[in-house]
């Protein structure tokens, strides 16, 4: 396997491409350098068709992405010749909800020949097992909460936004949309500190592990607190957690739950 890594924000590229026993080829987004890694490629949606080109002369034959990246705007402008006839794929995608897009972004680099494997896949510990993380263990209330909180999640998965949301006293508080994780944190109301309320993230239906499996790290833990919320809720199997063990200890400085739940748990 030759292997290239498509990055984005975050810890996570580092932590998988170190992972590796061959350095994968780092492939980074204009704009978006990865932390603590050397790119070795840099593209733009409209020079998609270019980076395949060169993948291909390299001799990749696995393609990862991980980290974040923001949803991109086209600017025919700047289209070049090996991009141009991607472009009704591109307005396809466009057009989607994250999950449609993110399809048609696997569909492109499959129908080019790369196998597109997710981070999971290469470093399987990344992922939340079952259990409490934290010292603090979810009571009752909060038990129901997150049962609550796994049926509204549940119940987005046909609208495409998002793979969060916080619930408070079995009430929806708020979910996560274009703006993701931390625009949703910032944004909930006052109350959400006063009725105990946590964020609960995990997959939706028929969402594209390979691509977008859903993040936490040392950073949503901190914004949670922020936000006054007193617990995180992941789903066990479904959801990386970056760096775990700081994650458990600033949970237990913040006196917040972290806790990697199996759907259907009460």
């Amino acid at each position: 396997m030759t292997l290239a890594l498509i990055t984005g924000r975050g810890n996570l590229p580092v932590q998988v491409a170190n992972a590796q026993e061959t350095p994968p080829l780092i492939c980074a987004y204009e704009g978006v350098p990865p932390e603590h890694l050397e790119t070795d490629l840099t593209f733009r949606l409209e020079t998609l068709g270019t980076l395949l080109v060169a993948l291909g002369e390299k001799g990749v034959t696995h393609v990862c992405f991980c980290g974040a990246i923001d949803r991109p705007k086209l600017d025919p402008a700047k289209l070049d010749a090996e991009t141009m006839p991607l472009v009704p794929l591109f307005q396809k995608a466009l057009a989607a909800g994250d999950n449609g897009a993110l399809q048609v972004l696997k569909e492109i680099f499959e129908q080019t020949g790369f196998e597109v494997v997710g981070a999971d896949t290469l470093l399987p510990d990344l992922v939340a097992e079952q259990g409490v993380l934290s010292a603090a263990w979810p009571d009752a209330q909060m038990r129901r909460d997150a049962a609550r909180g796994e049926a509204v999640l549940a119940g987005m998965a046909p609208l495409d936004i998002g793979q969060a949301c916080v619930i408070g006293a079995e009430q929806v508080l708020g979910v996560e949309s274009f703006g993701g994780t931390d625009h949703l944190l910032r944004t909930l109301p006052a109350k959400a500190g006063e009725m105990r309320a946590i964020l609960c993230k995990g997959p939706k239906i028929g969402q594209i592990r390979e691509i977008d499996m859903p993040t936490i790290g040392p950073a949503t833990i901190e914004a949670a607190h922020a936000a006054g919320l007193a617990g995180v809720i992941v789903d066990a199997g479904d959801v990386i957690v970056l760096d775990p063990e700081r994650c458990a200890k600033l949970a237990d400085d913040f006196g917040l739950v972290l806790w990697a739940r199996s759907g259907g748990t009460t």
